[in-house]
């Protein structure tokens, strides 16, 4: 039962690695339409970045919580 919750914990990480994907895409996607507008593209898509990692760090941690006990 513990390997099953830490592997639904683990899901977090595939996660934000789409979103993240996902958010590049669209990023590199706005430059290229807009360059001017590079910075503040630039600073959002680093900010949302480490907001879907920090999610990720959190499943991971869970996971292993749940192994360990």
């Amino acid at each position: 039962m513990a390997a099953l919750g830490a592997g639904i914990a683990a899901l977090a990480c595939i996660g934000a690695g789409i979103s993240i994907g996902i958010a590049t895409a669209h990023a590199v996607d706005a430059i290229a339409r807009q360059p001017e507008a590079d910075s503040k593209i630039t600073r959002n898509l680093v900010l949302g970045c480490a907001l879907a990692e920090a999610t990720a760090i959190y499943g991971f941690v869970i996971g292993i919580m749940i192994i360990m006990s």
